[in-house]
């Protein structure tokens, strides 16, 4: 019996955020526009740009000072994710008209499975694009493939507002003849190490034998071999389908560095109680608590620990995170940005009472967090607060659990970034 070949489609929104804010703002269309983080807080970076701004030099990822020296007329705007969350959904709608089986890759990207249709995929995709910027006046890039990876470098290749068709007749010609670094989920430290090696580009990485990669990269050896060489089989998901919550964490860069164990307690303890309403909110505990460390030299390690039992207290986690810390911190330099991250989840673990009364404690606690929970809810994340956050409200006001950034669904659940 002959197997039917998919045809995936990528649909990658160009200059997302920067594209919504312009065109809600006819009065800074034709600038030069970014939409940046808040500099007070250090977190004063371009998360994109529109066209305008590229034209400078101006890049994802540049300090706000740097493109600034690059354009002085240069208007930056704050995100507004409620904004683009939005738009995300009307783009969606469109995208149901044409499957089912449509998976998301963050806010602005998309893989669709249109396998069966007659018309080609090429054909669906500029239909797409068309109706992406007549009804909602964003344009949109869609790489057209028979697997995801190829699909996705499709929709880097040319931009913008463009479809690009990587099939099994074309594919060594435009995606082997490009630099390595383009295939998804190869980092700058995979490429520096493919480097090492005389690996340039993603047809080196074809060719190059599995075993060695192994040798290199160990089970992700595998998955490079098989992205580069257009063998992925990857499912897109089912509209419908929830991906399983793995873990849950927020992290966040100090308005000043951390100089001391009390100025950790306090942004542990912002973290902790963002972590677990969140927690809370998906019906989960856990058991082990990572916690993330950069200091000043933006040096930065991870070390983890368990609880006794599975728990989504907010005290318990920051207890631990705290304890974690102050076993493996030395204070050589000051710290610049920390995050806790809970996993291990468990939902149905048996409940053994003792004679200490931990299990009582822990029930009223939970009680506790949860009636906290609703009134934050109703009234702000400020109406109720420790009297502990008062002493430095440089280093609490802030408020993890509603500003958290929104980052791209995971390709892999056991993936771990090479």
């Amino acid at each position: 019996m002959k197997t039917i070949e998919r045809t995936i489609l990528h649909i990658d929104c160009n200059k997302f955020y920067a594209s919504v804010e312009c065109l809600h703002r006819p009065e800074i269309r034709n600038k030069p526009v970014v939409v940046g983080g808040n500099e007070e807080t250090r977190h004063g970076i371009v998360l994109t740009g529109n066209a305008i701004a590229s034209g400078y030099g101006i890049k994802t990822a540049d300090p706000l000072w740097k493109a600034r020296s690059k354009c002085p007329e240069l208007i930056v705007v704050p995100p507004n994710y409620p904004l683009y969350v939005r738009f995300s959904n009307m783009a969606k709608n469109i995208y149901k008209d044409y499957s089912d089986f449509i998976e998301p890759f963050g806010l602005d990207e998309n893989w669709l499975d249109v396998t069966g249709d007659r018309r080609s995929g090429q054909v669906i995709a500029e239909e797409i694009k068309e109706r992406v910027k007549a009804e909602l006046g964003i344009t949109v890039s869609i790489g057209v493939s028979w697997n995801k990876i190829f699909a996705k470098f499709g929709s880097d290749y040319k931009k913008p507002d463009a479809v690009t068709v990587i099939n099994k007749n074309n594919y060594k010609n435009i995606v082997w003849k490009s630099p390595c670094s383009d295939l998804l989920f190869v980092g700058p430290a995979t490429t520096k190490k493919l480097h090492a090696y005389g690996i340039y580009t993603i047809g080196d990485l074809a060719l190059a034998d599995m075993h060695f990669l192994k040798s290199l990269f160990g089970k992700n050896g595998e998955i490079l071999h098989s992205f580069s060489n257009g063998l992925d089989t990857a499912p897109v998901r089912h509209i419908d389908d929830e991906q399983a919550v793995k873990s849950i964490g927020n992290s966040t860069t100090t308005p000043r560095d951390m100089v001391n164990n009390n100025d950790v307690k306090t942004v542990f303890t912002v973290l902790g109680e963002s972590v677990a309403r969140r927690m809370r909110e998906q019906g989960v505990k856990g058991k082990t608590v990572t916690i993330t460390l950069r200091d000043k030299n933006l040096h930065h390690f991870t070390r983890q620990g368990q609880l006794k039992v599975h728990s989504d207290v907010s005290s318990e986690l920051i207890d631990l995170a705290m304890k974690i810390f102050l076993e493996n911190y030395n204070w050589n330099n000051p710290l610049r940005s920390i995050g806790i991250t809970v996993s291990d989840f468990d939902l149905d673990e048996a409940v053994q009472f003792d004679l200490s009364g931990s299990v009582e404690k822990r029930e009223k606690l939970e009680k506790l967090e949860r009636a906290v929970d609703d009134i934050r809810k109703r009234f702000g994340n400020y109406s109720v607060q420790r009297a502990s956050m008062l002493a430095d409200i440089r280093l609490s006001r802030f408020n993890p659990h509603d500003d958290h950034t929104i980052h791209p669904i995971g390709y892999f659940k056991h993936y771990k970034e090479m």
